[in-house]
């Protein structure tokens, strides 16, 4: 009686350390909006938020145009949002909140949330890839989110981009964002 009585606490024990330790600092997000909402007004965080308006979306359309009908092109016309949240440790304990809870915590909402990895080519120019991971509905993309490290080991960006794209134009977009979002971020 008494083996299987330690059995059941040393297991629960070890769940609650698991629990602990994937939840990241403080009460986890579920989704990418709860994410931004946690973290965009805290010290070290810079949040930008784009949305394309009627407007926007009709010179996208017309710049694609005269690009050519590629398909970054035509993904570019598909953004309807973008969200980018970044992170520049400046201690040791903000280290630690990259090191173990922001990844953790990312990982956990993609996976509560249904997102599918998406296999993205490396580039040899661009040291600091992003991971990126789709949700889709109907055979589209409807959203999909990047997430790594920029600039420095210890640092974190996550980016946000809905729309309506295929894989192939996800993939195509993948190429030119790690870009974006050096720019972005400074």
């Amino acid at each position: 009686m008494k083996l299987r009585n330690f059995s059941f606490l040393l297991a629960v024990a070890l769940l609650l350390l698991a629990g602990c330790r994937a939840s990241g600092p403080g009460q986890p997000a579920r989704t990418v909006a709860e994410f931004f909402n946690k973290y965009e007004n805290r010290p070290g965080f810079k949040a930008t938020d784009w949305n394309a308006g009627l407007t926007t979306r009709f010179l996208l359309g017309r710049i694609a145009k005269i690009g050519g009908d590629n398909d970054v092109s035509q993904a570019l016309t598909a953004i309807r949002s973008a969200r980018i949240i970044t992170f520049a440790p400046t201690t040791g304990s903000a280290r630690d909140l990259v090191a173990e809870g922001l990844d953790k915590e990312v990982e956990g909402l993609l996976a509560n949330e249904r997102y599918t990895p998406l296999a993205v080519s490396a580039s040899a120019d661009n040291p600091n890839q992003l991971r990126y991971s789709v949700r889709e509905q109907g055979g589209r993309v409807s959203e999909f989110v990047a997430v790594g490290k920029q600039e420095s080991a210890d640092s974190f960006v996550l980016v946000s981009v809905a729309g309506n794209f295929t894989r192939e134009q996800v993939s195509q977009l993948a190429k030119i964002l790690p870009n974006v979002v050096g720019e972005a971020s400074r």
